[in-house]
């Protein structure tokens, strides 16, 4: 009855949405040996956590953090809000594979890499490259059919002709075997807008033959959102395949309160089919600046300009009245560049995350000198914000939101839960004080109230610092696991 570390006197909120238990968890390695009431075993270290919980390391699902896991591997972002396993290869772009040999990357996928760092032609490369270099977090990552479409279809504003398709058909093929742990497509965005249905269809038909899962950017979450909704559980449908659909959202002011149309869509589409879906906790949302939102927000911020540096963190309207020019002009003036858009309504968000199925994610995009707010703050803004001063749910349940139905609907075997034998992925909070430290003016500021993270067993972030571990591991799905 020895143990490495043991967390004494903790509030155990374990992930499944079960009440809390008061009682210590054992650690030896990098998994849980033991909880409850354990007098009689003895730590290494033991970790006093009087008034404080302790939860499952938390799961982000959607990430752009690709690259980010080789040019910033200690994942300040992510520790320093509890977060311990991310996914990446979202929206349908993912580093790998990435064969195509252009200088500039269309975006979004030139948001999320820059053209300094090497190229993978192969899944199998990147994943190599993690694992001779871990990073703080656990990682999975998903195969972008947007980065496909990039490789293969030499005109990207037509649907792919039948080689094309059969090339990216086996492409997807080979990275899934390599680890891939789905494929995402991002049909919003323009590398993609063209595919066919068809083509959706036949991605998620080669997802389906390796038991893992078809998730979506859907082709449009504002005027035509109900249709787009449609069109994925169609998708879904015909190839068979599980769905997921990404941070959802009801933007643009035409759009505010169709929740209550999209969320029994959701109920209706669960009674016969394999789906789920994510969302965040913000009423705004960021993107590359020429995406469109810009004329459905009510506020646009830059986040980066490669042209003009300096503006970021500057409103889109200030910088066109400065330049005396209209909103549109300014904003080709400032391309390639990323932008945060105020499109949501308080009410859709609430609507949204209390919707039992509803996962949280940040849809976080680490570049940039001035980013989102959710790229440091979202899980500490759900538990403080919406949890203890909103209520929306209670902390087991928003806990769980977090970590074991993340794990669960992603195959991340013996994560996502405090239990006998599961991987030691724990964070130690004060439930008083938790919060959001990021705003829109400071979004790179730490959370509050964290107080240890540990991943696999290792102390990774305690007392607002980085501890210097390199804990993480590449994660692959496992078919077994429920989701």
């Amino acid at each position: 009855m020895q143990a490495d570390v043991i967390f004494r006197n903790a509030d155990i909120v374990d992930g499944t949405g079960q009440p809390r238990i008061h009682g210590d968890v054992a650690i030896r390695d990098d998994r849980i040996v033991a909880i409850g009431a354990l007098a009689k075993w003895h730590g290494g270290r033991e970790v006093d956590c009087t008034g404080l919980t302790l939860a499952p390391g938390f799961i982000d699902p959607h990430v752009h953090h690709d690259e980010a896991l080789l040019t910033d591997p200690g994942m300040d972002c992510m520790l320093s809000q509890g977060v311990t396993t991310i996914i990446a290869g979202n929206c349908g772009f993912s580093i790998a594979p990435l064969t195509a040999t252009i200088d500039i990357l269309p975006q979004p996928l030139g948001m999320i890499l820059t053209s300094s760092r090497p190229r993978f032609a192969r899944f199998a490369d990147y994943r190599n490259q993690l694992r001779q270099s871990p990073a703080a977090v656990n990682s999975a990552c998903l195969i972008g059919h947007g980065t496909l479409r990039i490789n293969e279809v030499a005109d990207l504003g037509r649907p792919a002709d039948a080689a094309e398709l059969k090339a990216m058909e086996k492409s997807l093929d080979q990275a899934l075997g390599e680890g891939g742990i789905g494929v995402s497509t991002g049909l919003f965005y323009p590398p993609a807008r063209a595919a066919t249905t068809e083509e959706a269809i036949a991605m998620a038909r080669i997802a389906r033959a390796h038991g893992k899962l078809y998730v979506t950017h859907m082709r449009d979450e504002g005027d035509q959102g109900i249709e787009a909704l449609e069109e994925t559980f169609e998708i879904g449908r015909e190839a068979c395949c599980g769905v997921h659909v990404s941070h959802h959202k009801c933007a643009g002011l035409a759009n505010h309160g169709q929740s209550e149309i999209t969320l029994p869509m959701f109920s209706k589409a669960m009674r016969n089919q394999d789906v789920s879906l994510d969302t965040t906790p913000w009423t705004a949302s960021s993107t590359m600046l020429n995406s469109g939102r810009h004329r459905q927000a009510t506020r646009v911020i830059v986040a980066e300009s490669l042209a003009y540096p300096k503006m970021a963190g500057r409103d889109l309207a200030d910088i066109a009245k400065e330049w005396n020019t209209d909103i549109d002009t300014a904003m080709e003036r400032l391309l390639p560049a990323t932008g945060i858009f105020f499109i949501m309504d308080e009410s859709d968000v609430r609507r949204i995350l209390s919707f039992e199925h509803t996962i949280i994610c940040s849809d976080g995009i680490a570049r940039g000198t001035h980013s989102h707010p959710r790229v440091w703050g979202t899980f500490p803004r759900v538990l403080g914000h919406y949890v203890r001063d909103i209520g929306l749910f209670t902390l087991e349940e928003g806990v769980k939101r977090m970590t074991s139905m993340p794990a669960d609907r992603f195959g991340l075997k013996d994560r996502g839960r405090i239990k006998d034998g599961g991987f030691a992925d724990l964070v130690l909070f004060d439930p008083a004080t938790i919060e959001s430290g990021a705003t829109y003016e400071k979004p790179k500021t730490p959370a509050h109230g964290i107080k240890s993270v540990w991943v696999n067993g290792r102390e990774s972030w305690s007392d607002g610092a980085n501890k210097g571990a390199r804990a993480g591991m590449l994660l692959d799905r496992d078919p077994s696991v429920l989701s």
